[in-house]
């Protein structure tokens, strides 16, 4: 069936292109422990390494019994953007492989990011790893509503694609995501996305509802991921 055939594949960002996620939470610190709302990274992977930026301070602020309105939330998330662009701008690492499989699947296939991260956060550090130009496609954070694991990024990824080259019949069957995440995994499911997760942020027991789990993409191919859409 023509919605078993591979045509296009949506990363996530944090923790599948790059080890962003330590980077964001001492932003975070910095940002809520003078506001008496600081949290431990064990907190930060549990409850709130799926949201997006703005999810993230909103239930902060809802853990320590405050309210946050709307002008007070841009603010702390425009705060936390320019100290985590900050800390970027001296140098990030992609994880083993990655790049490699980015550079060799866009040759092949449309390629977007699906990520709850701001734009201005994923963009410098493309250009650093020099795959700025792989990806057609890009949902972040001001686009959607709600964060991961609501699937309205993914939908919106795979719409995107499909809109950028129209005479592919890219449908979200026909992609495959790669997640990190269990909500990330919840969000691609929902809008109908076979999964290929990396252990990456979480133990494979806690992604267990993905079509594959690897502990690396480094040994990653085409037709692995041509294998997931045809399960």
């Amino acid at each position: 069936m023509e919605d078993n055939i591979l045509k296009g594949v949506i990363f996530d960002f944090d923790g599948v292109i790059v080890d962003t996620e330590p980077l964001h939470y001492r932003s975070f610190q910095v940002v809520l422990e003078p506001l008496g709302l600081g949290y431990s990274w064990e907190a930060y992977v549990e409850r709130y390494m799926g949201f997006d930026d703005r999810d993230a301070f909103v239930e902060a602020f809802r853990a320590g019994g405050r309210t946050l309105d709307h002008d007070a939330l841009e603010e702390l998330i425009a705060l936390k953007a320019k100290l985590f662009q900050d800390v970027v701008a001296g140098g990030v690492t992609a994880y083993p492989g990655v790049v490699d499989l980015i550079s060799a699947l866009s040759s092949e296939l449309p390629l977007a990011i699906c990520s709850g991260a701001l734009r201005s956060d994923i963009e410098p550090i493309l250009h650093q790893l020099a795959i700025d130009n792989a990806f057609s496609a890009m949902v972040t954070a001001e686009e959607v509503a709600a964060s991961k694991p609501d699937p309205a990024s993914y939908a919106l990824a795979a719409k995107k694609l499909a809109v950028a080259f129209p005479g592919s019949g890219i449908l979200p069957s026909g992609c495959v995501a790669i997640e990190d995440t269990p909500a990330g995994i919840a969000s691609a499911a929902g809008a109908g996305i076979p999964v290929l997760a990396v252990t990456n942020s979480y133990p494979a027991e806690q992604l267990g509802s993905a079509q594959r789990i690897v502990s690396s993409l480094a040994d990653i191919s085409i037709a692995d991921l041509k294998k997931i859409v045809s399960y």
